[in-house]
């Protein structure tokens, strides 16, 4: 029995494996977009994980990409891996630059893009990928839920100030990476900071529909100008993003095996991100949602125009955008 067994799990893994592969040469088969020399990228939460995985491939593209984190002593450790791994052949028009940003703070946000626009001359993208994930109740620095305001709010802001900058280098992209787990979620207009109750997953989705009604309200507000919002799930990714989320020690294997053969690598996680900032095929596409590198039908509440723009008047007051 015990044989048997071993040899189950033998030819289980080796199956695994090979489905794995698969995937994974499928998902990666269609390559690198268009060059991406001359163009600057900002990427938040970019030390790590999807952000880390865009930050590196569009530096081979050749882009300068410049990277919003928030502890700027692990983003300069990552940005020094990645240009150790793209080596040489970033050279030629290819820069990786570290911001400080800490999108739990309004200040460091407004503080983050006065040195961009006193520093940088034009902006292509800016792809709006750092988020929290389910994590206990606690606060930003201004005193906002945390996971609708590094999400949400500290994106929001972030956008609106880089704005005229965008306009000026267009055509120009602004790239949103939300959640399928939107599905989940409501806008609860009367407890959007979670003072009445809080449950850590729910809000989690709320703040990722958010990143989309934004995004689409967004695209509304910028027809003719030339730069075009569009956002985007990455699909179920490994990445430290679920650091908040509790697996029973005795179950750890278990879902380290069914992570590492079911879940997307972080660059597979990416690729719709890089897609969006990079390829031809979405020149002029704005308002839409992607997944996989394709454009995805939305529920009904996702594409609310009414609720998008309230929570987008509520949110230039939150911010402080509008007194």
């Amino acid at each position: 029995m015990a044989a048997t067994a071993t040899a189950l799990a033998l030819g289980g893994g080796l199956l695994l494996a090979a489905w794995r592969w698969l995937r994974g040469s499928a998902r990666l088969a269609a390559g690198p977009g268009a060059s991406m020399r001359g163009k600057t990228v900002i990427i938040t939460g970019a030390n790590s994980g999807l952000g880390r995985a865009a930050a590196a491939e569009l530096l081979r593209m050749r882009a300068r990409v410049i990277m919003g984190c928030r502890d700027r002593a692990r983003a300069e450790r990552a940005a020094s891996e990645i240009r150790a791994e793209v080596g040489e052949r970033a050279e030629g028009g290819g820069e990786l630059v570290v911001r400080e940003l800490d999108l739990a703070s309004l200040s460091s946000v407004r503080a983050f893009c006065h040195r961009v626009l006193q520093e940088e001359p034009r902006l292509d993208v800016l792809i709006n990928n750092a988020g929290i994930f389910q994590c206990p109740y606690m606060k930003t620095e201004d005193g906002f839920e945390m996971q609708f305001g590094v999400n949400h709010l500290g994106h929001f802001l972030l956008t609106n100030l880089l704005l005229g900058l965008l306009k000026n280098s267009a055509p120009s992209r602004i790239v949103v990476v939300s959640s399928k787990l939107y599905k989940y979620g409501e806008i609860n207009f009367e407890d959007l900071n979670s003072e009445i109750s809080y449950n850590k997953s729910f809000c989690y989705s709320r703040s990722k529909l958010a990143n989309i009604l934004f995004a689409r309200e967004l695209a509304r507000r910028l027809e003719g100008t030339g730069v075009t919002v569009n956002s985007l799930h990455p699909g179920i990714v490994r990445t430290n993003l679920g650091r908040y989320v509790n697996i029973p020690l005795l179950a750890k294997p278990l879902f380290n095996l069914v992570s590492w053969a079911f879940f997307k690598t972080p660059l597979e996680g990416a690729k719709t991100s890089i897609y969006l900032a990079s390829s031809p095929d979405v020149e002029g596409v704005s308002g839409k949602y992607f997944g996989d590198c394709k454009e995805e039908e939305l529920l009904p509440k996702a594409m609310d125009d009414l609720v998008a723009r309230k929570l987008w008047d509520i949110s230039e007051v939150m911010v402080g955008l509008l007194k």
